[in-house]
C-alpha cells in the first residue's frame, strides 16, 4: 500500500482504476465528470451509466473505464456542502470508502481519486482533503492498495501558518542555497528504482560516523558492520514495533517492505529509507546512522533534506502532514 498526492490529469493516470466525482443521476457533468467522459467516450461511458442509475450520496458503482488508461471508472456521488452541519463529512467519508472497497472487490491494485466535492459542489478544499486523506489512511489500516489522490493546486493545503512559519525559518537557517536544488532533486527521484541489485548511490558529501542511540557502546561495536536490513529489523525490534505498523506508518508497500526484509544487501532509495526512520521515530543520529547503511546522508544543500530534518528534530513523525509540507514547497514525497 502507498498513498500518493500528486499534481496531474486523472484522465491519463495509468492505474486500475479512477474515481468520477459524479451526480446522483450519473450524467455527464462538467470539471472532473466531463473530463473523465470525454476522454472515455460520451455514449459508451453514458450507456453504461444510464444503466446503473440513480445513485445515493456516498454510493459507490463501476463501469469499465472505455478509452482511458484505466481499465475501470469508479462513480461516486459526494454531498453539496451548506454549512458541514448536515452529514456532509460522513457522506463525503463514505465515497472514498466505498470506492476503496468497491476497488478491491474488483481485483484492482490501484486508484486515483479526485478531491470529491471541492469543486462546483462548495465542499472547501481544505476540509474535503482532511476528510480523504483521514478516510484513506482509515482504509488502508486493513486493505493493501496503491491510492494516488489527484489535486491541481496547492489551494487545499492549509496547513497552520505557525508550522509553515517555523518550516520556513528553519529552512532559512539551515539551508545553504539553490545551487544543486534541481541536482538534487533529479537524485531524489532517480534514485527510485528499487531493485535489490541496486548500487547504493553516491553522496555529495562524506557521511559522518554516528553513534546510535539504541543500546551501549557494546552495540555500537557489534553493529558497525550491519546492513540496511539488519539495521532496520534491530530498530523494529528496539522500538517496539511491528513489520506492519511500520510499513504502514511509513507509506510504503508491503511487498517492499518484504523485500528489505528478506535481503540482507538490499539497498533502498533514500525517500524509502527516510520514511522508514520516521515510521520508527527515530533521533537525528539515528536517522544519519541508517541513512549512512544504505549510503545517504541528509545534507543541508538540498531543500527536502532540510525539512525532513525540522521535523525529525522537533518530533513530528506524521508523515502525511511531512508529505503535505513538502507538496506545499514541490518537493518529492516520502515513502511512495
Amino acid at each position: 500500500m502507498s498513498f500518493i498526492i500528486i499534481r496531474n490529469d486523472i484522465t491519463k493516470m495509468k492505474v486500475d482504476a479512477i474515481v468520477n466525482a459524479a451526480n446522483t443521476a450519473l450524467k455527464m457533468g462538467g470539471g472532473v465528470c466531463g473530463a473523465i467522459f470525454k476522454a472515455a467516450g460520451e455514449s459508451e461511458l453514458q450507456n453504461a451509466c444510464n444503466k446503473l442509475a440513480p445513485i445515493n450520496t456516498g454510493e459507490a458503482v463501476i463501469t469499465p473505464g472505455f478509452r482511458l488508461p484505466a481499465k475501470y471508472i469508479i462513480h461516486t456521488a459526494g454531498p453539496v456542502y451548506n454549512d458541514g452541519k448536515h452529514g456532509e463529512e460522513e457522506l463525503l467519508c463514505a465515497c472514498y470508502t466505498n470506492s476503496l472497497k468497491l476497488a478491491v472487490e474488483n481485483g484492482c491494485m490501484s486508484i486515483a481519486f479526485p478531491l470529491i466535492s471541492s469543486g462546483i459542489y462548495g465542499y472547501p478544499k481544505a476540509e474535503a482533503l482532511h476528510v480523504a486523506t483521514s478516510a484513506i489512511q482509515a482504509y488502508l489500516e486493513h486493505d493493501d492498495i496503491e491510492v494516488f489522490l489527484v489535486v491541481f493546486d496547492k489551494e487545499a493545503f492549509e496547513i497552520s501558518e505557525e508550522l509553515l512559519g517555523e518550516v520556513e525559518a528553519y529552512i532559512d537557517e539551515k539551508y545553504i542555497g539553490d545551487y544543486d536544488d534541481l541536482r538534487s532533486r533529479y537524485r531524489l527521484l532517480s534514485d527510485e528504482m528499487e531493485s535489490p541489485y541496486q548500487m547504493a548511490e553516491s553522496v555529495t558529501e562524506p557521511a559522518p560516523v554516528k553513534k546510535m542511540m539504541v543500546g551501549g557502546i557494546e552495540d555500537l561495536v557489534g553493529n558497525l558492520d550491519e546492513s540496511f536490513s539488519q539495521t532496520l529489523l534491530r530498530l523494529i525490534d528496539a522500538k517496539g514495533k511491528t513489520d506492519v505498523e511500520v510499513y504502514k506508518r511509513a507509506n510504503i508497500d508491503r511487498k517492499l517492505f518484504s523485500k528489505i526484509r528478506s535481503n540482507k544487501g538490499y539497498m533502498p532509495s533514500k525517500r524509502t529509507a527516510i520514511a522508514l526512520a520516521i515510521a520508527l521515530e527515530l533521533s537525528l543520529d539515528e536517522t544519519d546512522d541508517l541513512l549512512e547503511r544504505a549510503g545517504y546522508a541528509l545534507s543541508h544543500s538540498q531543500k527536502f533534506d532540510v525539512i525532513v530534518e525540522y521535523f525529525i528534530m522537533n518530533g513530528k513523525y506524521d508523515i502525511y502532514l511531512i508529505n503535505e509540507v513538502l507538496f506545499k514547497y514541490d518537493q518529492p514525497l516520502l515513502g511512495v
